[in-house]
């Protein structure tokens, strides 16, 4: 008798050896022979999922966000203004070894985000779903005073110099944190952070 397949089983294990080879060695190391090797399987086995490498970069995209997710969800839940946006902001800082990982994964993928032109768009898309979060909790800062909304001499643009000054800081501080974990540990980067928005307001 054939063997019965439990493909929603398999899909998950297939998505653990993605997330293991990409903990492991980056997007630069993901592979169909990578993966199946993690997996204990052929690369037969892995083209009945993927028909390509974009398949399985689109796939090994969606593990990272299966991971990331509930860590963003939780931040700041149910809390809004300067301490809500506080909090947002250090979820996305290197706070511990979990979040280390997560964040040598992104930025592996921003090298192949740069050399392909959807992979990009991709991305850039998803930045703007981070600002998106980002501008209810900077407006309800500005209206309690907590930020100066006016940095451009308007409040529309002067939101959002916030917000992408924002972004490009915390972001900048991740990679920072990376490259010199001695000289970046999450004190010091919770510490950066608060200057910046004591800088704002």
């Amino acid at each position: 008798m054939p063997v019965t397949v439990d493909h929603d089983v398999r899909r998950r294990e297939v998505a653990e050896a993605v997330w293991r080879v990409l903990a492991d060695t980056g997007f630069a190391g993901l592979s169909m022979r990578a993966v199946a090797r993690e997996l204990g399987a052929t690369t037969g086995l892995l083209t009945h999922y993927f028909g390509s490498k974009r398949e399985l970069v689109q796939h090994a995209l969606e593990v990272v966000h299966e991971r990331t997710a509930p860590r963003m969800a939780a931040a700041g839940e149910g809390v809004g203004g300067l301490e809500g946006l506080r909090l947002r902001l250090r979820a996305v800082l290197v706070e511990d070894e979990e979040a280390a990982v997560l964040s040598k994964v992104w930025v592996g993928f921003w090298d192949l985000a740069l050399a392909d032109a959807e992979l990009g768009r991709s991305e850039a898309a998803r930045y703007e779903r981070w600002r998106e979060r980002l501008r209810p909790l900077v407006d309800e800062a500005i209206d309690a005073g907590d930020l100066n909304g006016e940095l451009n001499g308007e409040l529309e643009g002067g939101r959002e110099t916030i917000v992408d000054i924002l972004t490009a800081f915390t972001h900048g501080l991740v990679v920072q944190a990376l490259f010199d974990p001695d000289r970046f540990p999450v004190e010091r980067q919770y510490a950066a952070l608060d200057a910046l928005l004591a800088a704002l307001s």
